[in-house]
């Protein structure tokens, strides 16, 4: 996942079927050209316990639109050979973050056998267990060799972040606070939590979510991590536009330039 580029990756959350149901293909499209290392591509859900209300909102709106998983395989249904609107296939990692029950409800190792076939490069499931994962659902994803990744908080403990690490594979999320998505952070407190997630010298590269929204939040994450994820600003900039396209592109433009 991170064979481009080891520092300073930036993924852009999006969610998919938002903000029309056919914008799925075109919005990743536009963050892979604007310059995102990585999408996390959102599947909606009605009781997103780590999300903001913007990303909520987004969701509600790709339900209402119809936006189901059956559905969004269908949308990415090969989508890393060709698109729409032409210039070639998506190549970047895309991962699949949602909730486990609408994953549970398709059926998991379909679920995982229809994302892996496309190909998708991994998950995040917040609300998968530690346990459950290594019982019962992490030896399914490994099967279809999906990466899994996990969430890590200021308050987990140094021997459960070492722990997640080892079970985590692409990279590891570090939740900048304990909130919710889309709320500012001091970046000072950030640091120095980014700075105990070096001590430990972890397996996996660390990606920053929450609370990054411009160049200026996003550098500050870089400089303790290996990159940031960037996802309610995003979806803020996406309401009202008219053209997905040069919104993207000035958006992304505005944080890596």
């Amino acid at each position: 996942m991170f064979t481009r580029k080891q520092q300073k990756v930036l993924n852009v959350y999006c969610t998919a079927g938002y903000p029309q149901l056919n914008s799925t293909l075109e919005v990743i499209k536009a963050l892979q050209d604007s310059g995102a290392d990585i999408i996390e591509l959102g599947m909606p859900y009605s009781d997103p316990l780590a999300d903001g209300p913007v990303i909520q909102h987004s969701g509600s709106i790709a339900l209402a639109n119809g936006m189901t998983i059956e559905k969004l395989f269908d949308q990415l249904r090969g989508f890393r050979t060709g698109s729409p609107s032409g210039g070639g296939g998506i190549y970047v990692p895309v991962i699949l973050m949602g909730y486990m029950n609408p994953v549970l409800q398709y059926g998991f190792e379909r679920f995982c056998q229809h994302a892996a076939a496309l190909p998708i490069d991994g998950l995040i499931l917040p609300d998968l267990p530690e346990h459950e994962f290594e019982t019962e659902y992490g030896p399914i994803m490994q099967r279809y060799g999906l990466d899994f990744i996990f969430l890590v908080t200021p308050e987990t403990s140094e021997q459960r972040i070492k722990k997640l690490d080892q079970l985590s594979t692409g990279f590891l999320y570090a939740v900048s606070s304990s909130s919710t998505t889309g709320s500012d952070k001091n970046m000072t407190d950030v640091n120095a939590y980014l700075k105990r997630l070096i001590s430990y010298q972890l397996k996996n590269p660390v990606l920053v979510g929450f609370g990054i929204k411009d160049k200026s939040t996003f550098e500050a994450a870089c400089e303790h991590a290996n990159g940031a994820i960037i996802g309610t600003a995003f979806i803020k900039a996406l309401e009202k536009t008219i053209n997905i396209a040069a919104t993207t592109k000035k958006f992304i433009k505005n944080i890596i330039s």
